[in-house]
């Protein structure tokens, strides 16, 4: 199975007990820094939501958006994001790849990726971005959001392959065992693969999680 499949089957399997990863009480204080500084960067902002998974930053973010489409390529997770409120009525799901977006015959003026970059093979960066800016419009705010990380906390690294991708062993409840793809990629290689698209991201660390934020020129 190729690390694509995998994480697809992966994460239909995990849907139910995804959002126990929210609940790691060292984690708290960077996630209510998170759910307060997000959603304001989006205000006002026709938003487009990549991988969104069970739909947990979705709320946060559709309370500043004009509005949001968030897109997953499991329909077990999406089952799960459609079931929250939003009391606005501004959010659309809908099932879609991330390497093939559809063509919607309009651009967004906003766009978040949580917890995807570190799942994306290193050799398929550059077509997923090609893809992604396709859809935005000129000077798109674009955020994306990941893991840090961290000896002790995070799942160990259990293989390496050829092209420098790592990989984790995860265990669900039911006892399966998965193996996933997951990049931590610094700054510097942040920098060098966002800059050959003219744009000057900005890095921001905070003790579990990482986050870096660019507009499109």
């Amino acid at each position: 199975m190729n690390p694509d499949a995998e994480l697809r089957a992966y994460y239909a399997r995990r849907a139910a007990e995804y959002e126990r990863i929210y609940d790691k009480p060292e984690r708290q204080s960077d996630l209510a820094r998170l759910r307060e500084g997000l959603p304001p960067r989006f205000r006002g902002a026709a938003l487009l939501e990549i991988a969104c998974g069970t739909g947990y930053w979705t709320p946060h973010l559709a309370a500043e958006a004009a509005s949001v489409l968030a897109i997953d390529a499991a329909e077990q997770t999406l089952a799960i994001a459609r079931a929250k409120p939003y009391p606005r009525g501004n959010v659309r799901f809908e099932l879609a790849d991330a390497y093939a977006l559809p063509d919607w015959r309009r651009t967004f003026d906003g766009c978040f990726a949580g917890f995807w970059w570190s799942h994306v093979p290193k050799a398929r960066l550059d077509e997923f971005l090609t893809g992604l800016h396709a859809r935005l419009a000129p000077g798109t705010r674009v955020v994306f959001l990941d893991n840090r990380y961290v000896e002790g906390n995070s799942s160990a690294l259990a293989a390496t392959d050829a092209e420098g991708n790592t990989f984790q062993i995860r265990q669900l409840a039911d006892g399966s065992e998965h193996r996933v793809l997951k990049n931590y990629p610094t700054a510097e290689e942040m920098a060098a693969r966002l800059g050959c698209w003219g744009a000057a991201p900005r890095w921001e660390l905070l003790d579990f999680f990482w986050t870096v934020e660019y507009r499109l020129p």
